[in-house]
């Protein structure tokens, strides 16, 4: 069996599930990258190890390689790129295609009425309705999206994005005296919200709570952030560490009790949760992200705030600074989460099995986890 995988180029959320299908597949896998890396990511550490991976081919180096592994698979996974038609020809073959995409309409659905782009969306994807192309939902809104278009009817599973999943004793142990530590970590930039985590550290403070922050990334909002530090009176309180490297990143997550995830809807998926509950911490996220709702059972391996309502994101933080056990517990739920079911290896195997089945003329799908059925969830629901 032979599987490629197109997309624009990959990073490192990608590379434990490209991984993943290499152990099965060998040299019959491979990662086409159509473009290479923007400056800031390649910066962020996450184009560090592209050289070393066996199975990634380069479009721009090697196209007529690149298109003969395109047409000549059996499975076709394809993500975002700029040049879509490179795949038309395959996704009319009528072999199986897996399409991952984030939101379509994040914006607004309002879109979906325009004329110019819903010709634009037939040519890409509603013409495939009939062939065995199948919508990987990288977010819980997508379908909701897809179903405004009526494309991939029956055939929108969810999905994501999988960094590497690490067994607890794999990891550094969480301090068991002093302050409780929490963690933000993301581009400093509006859609992902890190003045949250400031005013949180202000009323914490004011309030009397024995905890440390540290925010770590950079961008457009750090020095507005700086600037809050110092009038807040918080420097003593919180650090702001620059970006790191994503394993410095994973490291701060294991030594962190609770993690903060305060995007808004613009953020497609939000790959930290998936590290963050791997790394045993108790979440408090946005229910806007498109990982949240598939990762995060409210109380049980996590916390989930409605919106921008700061008062509930405040809350859930509290409950868990008091209630310590709920914040052990949740974190070792989070862990379990991610090890037994939304890992890349469980992916991998999942979309293989899919073709499997297909080929049969029966696919199946799992229950739950990645790629059983999406549920539509309207995004102001």
């Amino acid at each position: 069996m032979k599987a490629t995988f197109v997309s624009n180029y990959i990073n490192h959320h990608q590379i434990p599930f490209c991984d993943a299908l290499y152990r099965r597949l060998g040299e019959d896998f491979t990662f086409i990258q159509t473009e290479p890396m923007e400056e800031e990511r390649v910066r962020m550490g996450w184009g560090e190890s592209l050289t070393a991976l066996p199975y990634v081919k380069l479009l721009y180096e090697e196209e007529e390689l690149c298109r003969e592994r395109i047409r000549d698979c059996d499975l076709l996974l394809a993500g975002w790129m700029e040049n879509p038609e490179l795949i038309f020809d395959r996704l009319e073959s009528g072999r199986p295609a897996l399409r991952i995409s984030e939101r379509i309409y994040r914006e607004g659905q309002w879109k979906a009425v325009s004329p110019r782009g819903l010709a634009a969306k037939y040519r890409e994807h509603i013409r495939y309705r009939n062939k065995p192309v199948y919508l990987l939902c990288a977010g819980a809104y997508v379908a909701s999206d897809f179903t405004l278009i009526h494309a991939y009817p029956g055939k929108m599973l969810r999905f994501g994005y999988f960094p590497e999943a690490k067994r607890p004793e794999q990891q550094v142990g969480k301090p068991k005296d002093g302050p409780i530590r929490l963690l933000w970590a993301g581009r400093l930039m509006e859609l992902k919200h890190p003045e949250f985590a400031l005013r949180l550290a202000a009323d914490l403070r004011r309030e009397g709570y024995d905890f440390r922050l540290k925010l770590i990334g950079g961008g457009e909002l750090e020095e507005k952030l700086k600037e809050q530090i110092q009038k807040e009176e918080l420097s003593e309180l919180v650090e702001m560490t620059g970006f790191l490297s994503p394993q410095e990143v994973r490291l701060a997550m294991e030594e962190s009790h609770i993690f903060l995830f305060t995007s808004d809807h613009l953020e497609g998926w939000g790959a930290v949760v998936n590290e963050a509950m791997n790394s045993r911490c108790a979440v408090v996220a946005s229910e806007e992200a498109g990982a949240v709702p598939y990762l995060i059972r409210h109380g049980e391996n996590g916390m989930i705030y409605h919106k921008d309502r700061y008062e509930d994101f405040y809350g859930a933080v509290r409950h868990l600074l008091e209630h310590k056990k709920d914040m052990e517990r949740m974190g070792e739920r989070a862990c379990e989460t991610i090890l037994t079911e939304w890992n890349a290896d469980t992916a991998a195997g999942r979309c293989l099995a899919l073709y499997e089945s297909w080929q049969k003329g029966d696919p199946c799908f799992p229950a739950q986890g990645p790629l059983s059925h999406a549920p539509v969830i309207r995004p102001w629901k």
